[in-house]
Protein backbone atom coordinates (compact mmCIF):
# COMPACT_ATOMS: atom_id res chain seq x y z
CA UNK A 1 0.00 0.00 0.00
CA UNK A 2 1.28 3.41 -1.13
CA UNK A 3 0.82 6.22 1.66
CA UNK A 4 -0.64 8.11 -1.18
CA UNK A 5 -3.54 5.37 -0.91
CA UNK A 6 -4.43 6.74 2.07
CA UNK A 7 -4.08 10.49 1.11
CA UNK A 8 -0.51 11.17 1.53
CA UNK A 9 0.41 14.13 -0.33
CA UNK A 10 2.71 17.13 -0.47
CA UNK A 11 1.71 19.37 2.89
CA UNK A 12 2.00 16.21 5.09
CA UNK A 13 5.48 15.58 3.33
CA UNK A 14 6.61 18.99 4.36
CA UNK A 15 5.08 17.79 7.69
CA UNK A 16 6.95 14.83 8.33
CA UNK A 17 10.45 16.66 6.99
CA UNK A 18 9.51 19.01 9.76
CA UNK A 19 8.93 16.48 12.84
CA UNK A 20 11.88 15.76 14.92
CA UNK A 21 11.67 12.29 14.82
CA UNK A 22 13.52 9.16 15.33
CA UNK A 23 14.35 7.01 12.67
CA UNK A 24 12.44 4.08 13.58
CA UNK A 25 9.23 6.37 13.39
CA UNK A 26 7.27 5.77 10.27
CA UNK A 27 4.15 7.92 9.22
CA UNK A 28 1.01 6.43 9.43
CA UNK A 29 -2.89 7.57 9.11
CA UNK A 30 -5.71 7.27 12.29
CA UNK A 31 -8.29 4.80 10.75
CA UNK A 32 -10.31 4.00 13.52
CA UNK A 33 -10.67 4.54 17.37
CA UNK A 34 -11.34 2.35 20.69
CA UNK A 35 -10.84 2.95 24.35
CA UNK A 36 -7.37 5.12 24.62
CA UNK A 37 -6.13 2.80 21.09
CA UNK A 38 -6.14 4.09 17.40
CA UNK A 39 -5.98 1.41 14.45
CA UNK A 40 -3.82 2.93 12.38
CA UNK A 41 -2.45 2.38 8.40
CA UNK A 42 0.43 2.82 6.68
CA UNK A 43 3.02 1.32 5.16
CA UNK A 44 5.41 -0.59 7.19
CA UNK A 45 6.57 -3.96 8.22
CA UNK A 46 6.68 -5.43 11.83
CA UNK A 47 9.81 -4.19 13.61
CA UNK A 48 9.82 -1.17 11.46
CA UNK A 49 10.13 0.16 8.43
CA UNK A 50 11.01 3.65 9.23
CA UNK A 51 9.77 7.07 7.15
CA UNK A 52 11.75 6.22 4.60
CA UNK A 53 10.37 3.22 3.17
CA UNK A 54 6.96 5.01 2.12
CA UNK A 55 6.16 2.28 -0.24
CA UNK A 56 6.56 -0.89 1.97
CA UNK A 57 3.97 -3.32 2.53
CA UNK A 58 0.88 -2.22 3.80
CA UNK A 59 -0.83 -3.10 6.91
CA UNK A 60 -2.94 -2.25 9.65
CA UNK A 61 -2.22 -2.08 13.92
CA UNK A 62 -3.73 -1.59 16.93
CA UNK A 63 -1.75 1.50 18.51
CA UNK A 64 -1.39 3.48 22.16
CA UNK A 65 -0.27 6.71 22.99
CA UNK A 66 3.39 7.18 24.05
CA UNK A 67 3.73 8.88 27.62
CA UNK A 68 4.76 12.19 26.09
CA UNK A 69 2.00 11.70 23.46
CA UNK A 70 -0.39 10.92 26.84
CA UNK A 71 0.89 13.72 28.44
CA UNK A 72 0.93 16.51 26.00
CA UNK A 73 -2.92 15.44 25.50
CA UNK A 74 -3.94 15.75 29.03
CA UNK A 75 -2.49 19.22 29.02
CA UNK A 76 -4.84 20.21 26.42
CA UNK A 77 -2.44 19.15 23.36
CA UNK A 78 -3.57 17.48 20.10
CA UNK A 79 -5.07 13.92 20.77
CA UNK A 80 -5.51 11.62 17.67
CA UNK A 81 -8.53 11.64 15.91
CA UNK A 82 -9.66 9.86 12.50
CA UNK A 83 -8.32 11.18 9.73
CA UNK A 84 -4.98 12.53 11.33
CA UNK A 85 -1.48 11.24 10.14
CA UNK A 86 0.97 10.63 13.20
CA UNK A 87 4.50 9.64 13.62
CA UNK A 88 4.14 5.79 14.63
CA UNK A 89 6.50 2.68 15.35
CA UNK A 90 5.88 -0.98 15.84
CA UNK A 91 6.90 -1.77 19.28
CA UNK A 92 9.11 -5.03 19.86
CA UNK A 93 9.04 -6.32 16.15
CA UNK A 94 5.19 -6.86 17.26
CA UNK A 95 2.28 -6.06 15.59
CA UNK A 96 1.33 -3.50 17.79
CA UNK A 97 2.48 0.20 17.63
CA UNK A 98 2.61 3.36 19.35
CA UNK A 99 1.76 6.89 18.17
CA UNK A 100 4.12 9.47 19.12
CA UNK A 101 3.48 12.93 17.52
CA UNK A 102 0.17 14.05 15.20
CA UNK A 103 1.27 16.31 12.11
CA UNK A 104 -0.83 19.67 11.74
CA UNK A 105 -3.88 19.27 10.65
CA UNK A 106 -4.62 20.74 7.35
CA UNK A 107 -8.51 20.57 8.39
CA UNK A 108 -10.95 19.64 11.73
CA UNK A 109 -13.91 18.87 11.91
CA UNK A 110 -15.07 19.68 15.57
CA UNK A 111 -17.83 20.90 17.70
CA UNK A 112 -17.88 21.79 21.16
CA UNK A 113 -19.13 18.45 23.90
CA UNK A 114 -22.27 17.76 25.20
CA UNK A 115 -23.21 18.94 27.81
CA UNK A 116 -21.87 21.86 30.45
CA UNK A 117 -17.80 20.88 30.01
CA UNK A 118 -16.41 23.69 28.22
CA UNK A 119 -13.98 21.71 25.66
CA UNK A 120 -13.71 20.56 22.25
CA UNK A 121 -14.54 17.29 21.23
CA UNK A 122 -12.51 16.47 17.22
CA UNK A 123 -15.15 14.36 15.06
CA UNK A 124 -12.65 14.17 11.79
CA UNK A 125 -9.56 15.52 10.58
CA UNK A 126 -7.21 16.33 7.38
CA UNK A 127 -11.15 16.22 5.73
CA UNK A 128 -11.08 17.73 2.07
CA UNK A 129 -15.12 17.55 1.73
CA UNK A 130 -17.49 18.10 4.29
CA UNK A 131 -21.01 15.88 3.55
CA UNK A 132 -23.91 16.89 5.90
CA UNK A 133 -26.48 14.65 5.01
CA UNK A 134 -29.70 15.83 5.89
CA UNK A 135 -33.08 13.73 4.44
CA UNK A 136 -36.25 15.31 2.99
CA UNK A 137 -38.54 14.27 5.41
CA UNK A 138 -39.27 14.82 9.16
CA UNK A 139 -35.84 15.30 9.54
CA UNK A 140 -35.81 18.61 7.18
CA UNK A 141 -34.55 21.77 9.20
CA UNK A 142 -33.34 24.69 7.26
CA UNK A 143 -32.04 26.22 11.22
CA UNK A 144 -30.00 22.51 12.01
CA UNK A 145 -28.32 22.96 8.04
CA UNK A 146 -27.31 26.77 8.80
CA UNK A 147 -25.52 25.49 12.10
CA UNK A 148 -23.80 22.72 10.31
CA UNK A 149 -22.51 24.88 7.49
CA UNK A 150 -21.33 27.38 10.11
CA UNK A 151 -19.19 25.18 11.66
CA UNK A 152 -18.11 23.68 7.84
CA UNK A 153 -16.87 27.04 6.85
CA UNK A 154 -14.77 27.28 9.92
CA UNK A 155 -13.18 23.55 9.44
CA UNK A 156 -11.27 24.49 6.28
CA UNK A 157 -12.75 21.44 4.90
CA UNK A 158 -15.26 22.01 1.64
CA UNK A 159 -18.75 21.67 2.90
CA UNK A 160 -21.29 19.86 0.67
CA UNK A 161 -24.98 19.29 1.29
CA UNK A 162 -26.89 15.89 0.65
CA UNK A 163 -30.29 15.87 0.43
CA UNK A 164 -30.97 12.14 1.02
CA UNK A 165 -34.56 10.37 0.57
CA UNK A 166 -34.99 12.05 -2.56
CA UNK A 167 -37.43 9.22 -3.56
CA UNK A 168 -39.85 9.85 -0.93
CA UNK A 169 -40.29 13.97 -1.33
CA UNK A 170 -42.96 15.45 -3.77
CA UNK A 171 -41.53 18.91 -3.97
CA UNK A 172 -37.50 17.99 -4.03
CA UNK A 173 -36.66 21.22 -6.50
CA UNK A 174 -38.67 23.45 -4.11
CA UNK A 175 -36.54 21.94 -0.99
CA UNK A 176 -33.61 22.04 -2.69
CA UNK A 177 -34.13 25.80 -3.61
CA UNK A 178 -34.60 26.54 -0.04
CA UNK A 179 -31.44 25.37 1.42
CA UNK A 180 -29.64 27.38 -1.88
CA UNK A 181 -31.05 30.16 -0.48
CA UNK A 182 -29.50 29.59 3.00
CA UNK A 183 -26.04 28.28 1.90
CA UNK A 184 -24.84 30.46 -0.56
CA UNK A 185 -21.86 28.70 -2.08
CA UNK A 186 -22.60 25.20 -1.30
CA UNK A 187 -23.09 22.25 -3.18
CA UNK A 188 -26.88 21.23 -3.09
CA UNK A 189 -27.22 17.49 -3.85
CA UNK A 190 -30.53 15.92 -3.62
CA UNK A 191 -30.20 11.96 -3.60
CA UNK A 192 -31.12 8.88 -2.39
CA UNK A 193 -29.01 6.11 -0.71
CA UNK A 194 -31.67 4.16 -1.15
CA UNK A 195 -32.36 3.60 -4.75
CA UNK A 196 -29.24 5.02 -6.31
CA UNK A 197 -30.69 8.64 -7.42
CA UNK A 198 -28.71 11.33 -7.68
CA UNK A 199 -25.37 9.44 -6.86
CA UNK A 200 -23.15 10.15 -9.76
CA UNK A 201 -23.69 14.03 -8.71
CA UNK A 202 -20.94 12.61 -6.15
CA UNK A 203 -17.92 11.86 -8.07
CA UNK A 204 -16.26 14.96 -8.16
CA UNK A 205 -15.67 14.85 -4.63
CA UNK A 206 -14.49 11.89 -4.32
CA UNK A 207 -11.71 11.70 -6.55
CA UNK A 208 -8.73 9.10 -5.16
CA UNK A 209 -7.02 9.80 -2.34
CA UNK A 210 -9.50 12.01 -1.63
CA UNK A 211 -11.34 12.34 2.37
CA UNK A 212 -14.79 13.03 2.38
CA UNK A 213 -16.65 12.68 6.00
CA UNK A 214 -20.48 11.62 6.43
CA UNK A 215 -22.21 14.16 9.15
CA UNK A 216 -25.77 14.70 10.28
CA UNK A 217 -28.16 13.05 12.82
CA UNK A 218 -29.56 9.89 13.25
CA UNK A 219 -32.29 8.46 10.72
CA UNK A 220 -30.83 10.53 7.40
CA UNK A 221 -29.61 7.66 6.42
CA UNK A 222 -25.73 7.70 6.46
CA UNK A 223 -25.36 4.26 6.75
CA UNK A 224 -27.62 3.41 3.46
CA UNK A 225 -24.99 5.97 1.82
CA UNK A 226 -21.74 4.73 3.00
CA UNK A 227 -23.54 1.00 1.41
CA UNK A 228 -24.19 2.30 -1.83
CA UNK A 229 -20.62 4.05 -1.72
CA UNK A 230 -19.02 1.44 -0.94
CA UNK A 231 -20.84 -1.62 -2.82
CA UNK A 232 -21.74 -3.94 0.26
CA UNK A 233 -24.44 -3.53 2.98
CA UNK A 234 -21.06 -2.99 4.92
CA UNK A 235 -23.15 -1.06 7.52
CA UNK A 236 -26.14 -1.88 9.39
CA UNK A 237 -29.14 0.10 8.78
CA UNK A 238 -32.37 0.62 10.91
CA UNK A 239 -35.75 1.99 10.20
CA UNK A 240 -36.80 5.49 11.22
CA UNK A 241 -39.62 6.01 13.60
CA UNK A 242 -43.18 7.23 11.53
CA UNK A 243 -44.03 9.67 14.20
CA UNK A 244 -40.88 11.86 13.75
CA UNK A 245 -38.58 10.65 11.57
CA UNK A 246 -35.93 9.81 14.18
CA UNK A 247 -33.50 7.17 13.85
CA UNK A 248 -31.70 4.64 16.18
CA UNK A 249 -27.79 5.24 16.11
CA UNK A 250 -26.71 2.22 13.11
CA UNK A 251 -22.86 3.55 13.40
CA UNK A 252 -21.16 3.76 16.88
CA UNK A 253 -17.84 4.55 15.99
CA UNK A 254 -15.57 6.70 13.72
CA UNK A 255 -13.92 5.04 11.38
CA UNK A 256 -11.72 6.16 8.22
CA UNK A 257 -12.64 3.25 5.15
CA UNK A 258 -11.61 3.14 1.53
CA UNK A 259 -13.96 3.41 -1.23
CA UNK A 260 -13.54 1.20 -4.66
CA UNK A 261 -12.64 3.59 -6.26
CA UNK A 262 -9.64 5.47 -3.80
CA UNK A 263 -11.74 8.15 -2.03
CA UNK A 264 -11.73 7.45 1.49
CA UNK A 265 -14.78 8.26 3.37
CA UNK A 266 -14.85 9.22 7.02
CA UNK A 267 -18.58 7.35 8.71
CA UNK A 268 -19.59 8.72 12.09
CA UNK A 269 -22.07 8.03 14.24
CA UNK A 270 -25.51 10.17 14.46
CA UNK A 271 -25.16 13.73 16.27
CA UNK A 272 -27.80 14.52 18.33
CA UNK A 273 -26.31 17.65 18.77
CA UNK A 274 -23.80 20.39 16.79
CA UNK A 275 -23.01 22.87 19.37
CA UNK A 276 -20.46 25.21 17.54
CA UNK A 277 -17.06 25.50 18.42
CA UNK A 278 -14.97 28.80 17.50
CA UNK A 279 -17.01 29.60 14.73
CA UNK A 280 -17.00 33.39 14.37
CA UNK A 281 -15.46 33.19 10.73
CA UNK A 282 -18.08 30.08 9.44
CA UNK A 283 -20.84 32.12 11.11
CA UNK A 284 -19.44 35.11 9.10
CA UNK A 285 -19.26 32.90 5.65
CA UNK A 286 -22.98 30.62 6.69
CA UNK A 287 -24.83 34.53 7.00
CA UNK A 288 -23.07 36.35 4.09
CA UNK A 289 -26.16 37.40 2.52
CA UNK A 290 -27.25 39.18 6.13
CA UNK A 291 -23.66 40.47 6.79
CA UNK A 292 -23.97 42.46 3.37
CA UNK A 293 -27.19 43.81 4.24
CA UNK A 294 -25.45 45.18 7.44
CA UNK A 295 -23.29 46.75 5.42
CA UNK A 296 -25.94 49.11 4.35
CA UNK A 297 -27.51 49.74 7.80
CA UNK A 298 -27.20 53.63 8.69
CA UNK A 299 -25.08 52.73 11.78
CA UNK A 300 -22.28 50.98 11.84
CA UNK A 301 -23.55 49.19 15.66
CA UNK A 302 -26.31 47.92 14.13
CA UNK A 303 -27.97 45.60 16.04
CA UNK A 304 -30.75 45.10 13.60
CA UNK A 305 -33.09 46.20 16.29
CA UNK A 306 -35.48 49.25 16.70
CA UNK A 307 -32.40 51.14 15.11
CA UNK A 308 -33.27 54.12 12.52
CA UNK A 309 -32.11 53.21 8.45
CA UNK A 310 -31.87 49.37 9.66
CA UNK A 311 -31.46 47.51 5.92
CA UNK A 312 -31.52 44.08 7.37
CA UNK A 313 -34.87 44.91 9.01
CA UNK A 314 -36.23 46.49 6.05
CA UNK A 315 -35.42 43.32 3.88
CA UNK A 316 -37.24 41.18 6.39
CA UNK A 317 -40.47 43.35 6.56
CA UNK A 318 -40.18 43.49 2.65
CA UNK A 319 -40.11 39.08 2.80
CA UNK A 320 -36.43 39.23 1.19
CA UNK A 321 -34.65 37.98 4.42
CA UNK A 322 -36.59 34.99 6.75
CA UNK A 323 -37.04 36.58 10.24
CA UNK A 324 -35.96 32.99 11.30
CA UNK A 325 -32.98 33.30 9.58
CA UNK A 326 -31.59 36.30 11.18
CA UNK A 327 -32.64 35.39 14.76
CA UNK A 328 -30.72 31.78 14.24
CA UNK A 329 -27.63 33.99 13.20
CA UNK A 330 -28.09 35.96 16.76
CA UNK A 331 -28.38 32.97 18.50
CA UNK A 332 -25.09 31.10 17.22
CA UNK A 333 -23.59 34.51 17.78
CA UNK A 334 -24.60 34.59 21.33
CA UNK A 335 -23.28 31.40 21.76
CA UNK A 336 -19.81 32.50 20.28
CA UNK A 337 -19.93 35.48 22.68
CA UNK A 338 -20.71 32.65 25.70
CA UNK A 339 -17.50 29.98 24.54
CA UNK A 340 -15.61 32.90 23.92
CA UNK A 341 -15.86 34.17 27.46
CA UNK A 342 -15.54 30.82 29.21
CA UNK A 343 -12.49 30.10 26.97
CA UNK A 344 -10.86 33.24 26.67
CA UNK A 345 -9.59 35.26 29.77
CA UNK A 346 -9.63 38.41 28.06
CA UNK A 347 -13.04 37.77 27.03
CA UNK A 348 -14.56 37.31 29.94
CA UNK A 349 -12.69 39.97 31.89
CA UNK A 350 -14.12 42.26 28.98
CA UNK A 351 -17.59 40.85 29.39
CA UNK A 352 -17.05 41.15 33.50
CA UNK A 353 -16.23 44.88 33.16
CA UNK A 354 -19.18 45.70 30.82
CA UNK A 355 -21.49 43.84 33.24
CA UNK A 356 -19.96 45.82 36.28
CA UNK A 357 -20.55 49.33 34.56
CA UNK A 358 -23.99 48.06 33.24
CA UNK A 359 -24.84 47.51 36.91
CA UNK A 360 -22.77 50.51 38.53
CA UNK A 361 -25.50 52.87 36.11
CA UNK A 362 -28.29 50.96 37.12
CA UNK A 363 -27.18 51.35 40.89
CA UNK A 364 -26.33 55.14 40.10
CA UNK A 365 -30.13 55.27 38.56
CA UNK A 366 -32.02 53.52 41.49
CA UNK A 367 -29.70 56.22 43.81
CA UNK A 368 -30.66 59.16 42.29
CA UNK A 369 -34.60 57.84 42.28
CA UNK A 370 -33.83 57.85 45.76
CA UNK A 371 -32.52 61.21 46.11
CA UNK A 372 -35.29 62.51 44.18
CA UNK A 373 -37.68 61.24 46.42
CA UNK A 374 -38.99 58.07 43.80
CA UNK A 375 -40.39 60.12 41.61
CA UNK A 376 -38.11 58.40 38.47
Amino acid sequence: MLLEDLGWNSYFAAMWAELAREAEWFPARVIGQGRGLWRIAGAFVAGGGGADAPDGSGDEVWAAASGKLHEQGSAGGDWPAVGDWVAAEIAGGELRGVVHAVLPRRSQIVRKTPGKMIEQQMIAANVDTAFLVTALDGDFNLRRIERYVAQFWESGARPVILLNKADTCEDVVGRAEEVERIARGVSVLPLSGRTGQGMEALAPFLAAGQTVVLLGSSGVGKSTLVNRLIGSETQTTQPVRESDSRGRHTTTSRELLRLPNGAMLIDTPGLRELQLWEAAEGITESFADIEELAAECRFRDCQHGDEPGCAVRKAVAEGKLDEARLENRRKLQREQEFLQRKIDPAARSEAQQQLRTLMRGVRQKYQQRDKDGGKR
